[in-house]
């Protein structure tokens, strides 16, 4: 797979980076810190193990985005989720069960996947497959939340079980983010923050960049009042508009520019945090690290898809195993005929060449 030894270098030291950093977040906290230890350890087999069927020829990567439910209790101003249908208020049919997601979550591990990104919808309102995740001690398990399920229940089950990592979503200030997530939000997310302190637990947080709040969300003020309240992770996602409603929103490329220096900066100055951006880290990757480069997408009927910012599927993984999806004709397309690595204007590289990915898709089908 051209390329891949670069993009497996690169998520193997960021994966040792954000380990590393949480270390030396934790290092006051004695259960954070054992767990993290217990972990690093874990990551490091599994790195070695990731290495090895490199060798053979076949590569794992070593995220995985799984979104669990297509079910939300909120309606985000230009969520790409609903815009694509992925995402619904009532019950998702046909959803993944429990004990298939814990399938998953093993086949995973024995593959070496250190990372399992929680996304949905609303993750926190599939308490059974969290329940499960909770398991798999040797996979860290980020969960993107919107912070409003973040209650006496859920602060128990994060407290018993380091490995569940809260990610709560922000926008900014309190006008800021319930502008877009809704009125009352922020005040519900902040408290949930303060018990998660209260508590002697990490968190993180995910803020969505629009041309709205970027200023704001790269600033000393918010990172220190982020700090204040025990955030130790800061993951930033470009706003990627799916309908031309909300291309307004979306950054352009001098205000990438200014993301990724800032960025840079926060690295140096706020050491106690770790700073992640994407897909502004794809900068210095070689190219999009989606379609199993260095991570891939599960949706909440198991389709196995790219990117959660690009979703088509040929796979399932109900009918066939994780190692088997990352094998399917859509990910081997994208891989060998360089649209990961297209030198593109904009932030997503797939989602810029949709048309390309929708031709392949048709393509894989008439041959099936």
């Amino acid at each position: 797979m051209a390329g891949s030894i670069n993009i497996q270098a690169y998520m193997t030291r960021g994966v040792t980076r954000v380990v590393t950093d949480s270390l030396r977040a934790t290092a006051k906290n004695p259960e954070e810190a054992a767990f993290m230890k217990s972990f690093a350890l874990a990551a490091r087999k599994a790195s070695k193990k990731r290495k090895q069927t490199e060798k053979s020829g076949e590569h794992i990567p070593p995220f995985l985005i799984a979104s669990i439910t297509g079910t939300c209790n909120l309606h985000c101003a230009g969520c790409y989720s609903r815009a694509n249908n992925a995402c619904c208020d009532g019950e998702s049919a046909d959803q993944l069960t429990a004990d298939e997601w814990d399938r998953i979550f093993a086949e995973a591990e024995e593959l070496g996947i250190s990372f399992i990104l929680l996304a949905g919808g609303e993750p926190m309102m599939r308490y059974d497959v969290i329940e499960k995740a909770a398991k798999h001690r040797n996979i860290l398990f980020p969960i993107f939340t919107n912070g409003t399920f973040l209650h006496e229940k859920y602060l128990d089950v994060l407290d018993k079980n380091r490995n569940l990592l809260p990610i709560i979503s922000i926008e900014g200030n309190e006008e800021t983010t319930d502008r877009r997530r809704g009125e009352g939000v922020y005040k519900k997310v902040n408290e949930a923050m303060k018990n998660i302190k209260a508590g002697n637990m990490i968190f993180g947080v995910s803020v969505t960049v629009t041309k709205q709040n970027m200023k704001e969300v790269y600033s000393d003020e918010f990172i220190n009042s982020l700090y204040e309240l025990g955030c130790k992770a800061v993951i930033y996602v470009e706003f990627v508009p799916v309908d031309g409603e909300s291309e307004d929103l979306a950054p352009d490329e001098n205000d990438r520019q200014f993301m990724r220096a800032s960025v840079r900066r926060l690295r140096l100055l706020k050491r106690k945090m770790v700073f992640i951006s994407f897909p502004g880290d794809e900068k210095s990757s070689g190219g999009c690290v989606a379609a199993g480069r260095g991570f891939f997408h599960i949706n909440s009927h198991g389709g196995a898809e790219p990117c959660p910012f690009s979703p088509y599927s040929d796979i399932n993984v109900r009918d066939t195993s994780v190692r088997e999806a990352l094998k399917s004709p859509l990910f081997y397309a994208l891989n060998t005929q360089g649209l990961l690595n297209d030198d593109h204007v904009g932030g997503c590289t797939l989602y810029m060449n949709k048309d390309k990915v929708e031709k392949i898709i048709s393509e894989s089908k008439k041959e099936g």
